[in-house]
């Protein structure tokens, strides 16, 4: 342990910020983003924390993300494999673990496992949230089981609610407070206040955004076709983007810039709070996305696929007198190691009780060096809901990266980071590749088949189901 820091002998507070949508280089002070975005309070939690500088979900998605961070678990596991499913029967998320230790518990914002189901869920002393994605403005929540209609912007209101419930908890057990926010999701509206703040900002557009042959013709098929359909800035969810009332690139990533902006004022609302009552002083925060975003990299504004843009996170950790100010850590980070950092920080060992897939990442908070992974496994499964996307399976290292796409019979990815960090040449058909390549193909599979990963989940469409029709003859 570094000189000068303190152990965590006594249970920590625990603040987990999550916001949705939120990609990992648009913060203030990071290379790579936009130049005019404000995020005072994100970089002050770098500045005066850690920054996991390779911080990966393991499912580019909302609702299985976010069941891989209260279970520490690969989507194969938990099973919560899409924005619909419903969280399985058994499933033992991590505040369970602190409350059974004397912990106070409260949830606040987006849940979306179970999609229409508000309820108050298990885990919990206290409960504030809304039904599926919610809505930025005058939301409708179930605080404790009772509905309660709100007015004005959903990322402020959350907020309130969270800074009313720290004020107002008994001061006696240490605290888990989970704030989730909707925000920035899309379609990106920002609070009123925001909007048009960087409407004559210039961008600068990813390089794989132009629909040239140089960028698409190495790559498999679906990748071009999607920018023509859903989840494509070609032809977004309602239309082309240059058609009316479909706004234009430049709106849609100056909305998303906005919004991303009244995102972290709000995160600062509740770190100011935690400074001037002193409950910083035993108290870790952090903050993370739950999957990345693309604005118009290949051609995408959306999730699901493996492209660094989809599986990169936001990931910052805040705890005075153990985490060294300005720290940077650049081993690879999962969203299934918070469930296990938090609970050890809370000194709580669940690893007989509670399967767990991801690692503690409190000894590198600590400044620590301590042996790691090296490489992540993806997964993503077909939504019949959003089909443009194919099932994907990747396997990331520090350099090389291999894609599989199940059910595409094209070709499946292979990228150097290192010499083409954009992912904008395809080199699984060059010859001096095809021995790295099948290395990492067998270590995928053989990885996801030890693990049981490799039993695909199917979700019927909606409607009438079809193994319930009468056979017509």
């Amino acid at each position: 342990m570094p000189c000068g820091w303190t152990s965590w002998a006594a249970p920590r507070n625990i603040v987990l910020i999550l916001s949705d949508d939120h990609r990992h280089d648009f913060m203030g002070f990071m290379e790579g983003g936009p130049a005019f975005l404000e995020t005072p309070n994100l970089d002050r939690m770098a500045a005066q924390g850690a920054h996991f500088r390779n911080a990966f979900v393991t499912t580019s998605l909302c609702s299985p993300s976010r069941a891989s961070i209260l279970t520490g678990q690969y989507m194969h596991h938990h099973r919560v494999v899409d924005n619909q499913r419903p969280v399985a029967e058994g499933t033992r998320f991590f505040p369970e673990y602190l409350q059974e230790a004397g912990y106070t518990t409260g949830f606040v914002g987006k849940w979306h496992m179970g999609h229409d189901h508000d309820e108050p869920r298990k885990g919990f002393n206290h409960w504030v949230s809304f039904k599926g994605q919610g809505t930025y403005f005058d939301p409708e929540l179930n605080l404790n089981g009772s509905r309660k209609s709100f007015k004005g912007y959903t990322t402020d209101i959350l907020a309130d609610q969270a800074l009313e419930w720290l004020k107002t908890r008994s001061d006696e057990d240490p605290f888990l407070l989970y704030l989730s926010f909707k925000a920035v999701h899309y379609p990106f509206q920002p609070a009123p206040r925001h909007h048009g703040r960087y409407e004559d900002k210039a961008i600068d557009y990813p390089m794989t955004m132009a629909n040239t042959e140089s960028n698409y013709q190495t790559q498999s098929n679906w990748i071009r076709e999607r920018r023509y359909g859903i989840h494509g800035i070609d032809h977004m969810e309602t239309g082309p983007l240059d058609k009316d009332p479909v706004p234009s690139f430049d709106d849609l990533y100056h909305r998303y810039c906005e919004t991303v902006h009244g995102l972290d004022e709000n995160i600062g609302r509740v770190l100011d709070y935690l400074d001037s009552s002193k409950l910083m002083e035993n108290t870790i925060v952090v903050y993370l996305g739950d999957n990345g975003f693309a604005l118009g990299e290949h051609g995408f504004y959306d999730k699901r696929d493996a492209f660094e843009e989809s599986i990169r996170i936001p990931m910052l950790a805040m705890a005075p007198g153990l985490i060294k100010p300005g720290s940077k850590i650049d081993a690879m980070m999962l969203n299934m190691d918070l469930a296990p950092t938090l609970l050890e920080a809370a000194n709580i060992n669940i690893q007989k009780s509670m399967q767990l897939d991801g690692q503690s990442a409190l000894p590198w908070l600590r400044g620590e060096t301590i042996p790691w992974r090296d490489h992540i496994l993806y997964e993503y499964h077909w939504e019949w809901n959003f089909p443009a996307t194919p099932t994907t399976l990747a396997i990331r290292g520090d350099r090389y990266k291999y894609i599989y796409y199940h059910g595409v019979w094209d070709r499946n990815g292979f990228y150097d980071l290192e010499t083409d960090p954009n992912e904008r040449v395809n080199l699984i058909k060059i010859p001096a590749y095809q021995e790295q390549i099948l290395s990492m193909r067998s270590q995928l599979f053989q990885e996801l088949d030890a693990s049981g990963g490799l039993v695909l989940p199917v979700r019927p469409p909606k409607g009438v189901q079809f193994y319930d029709r009468k056979l017509r003859r």
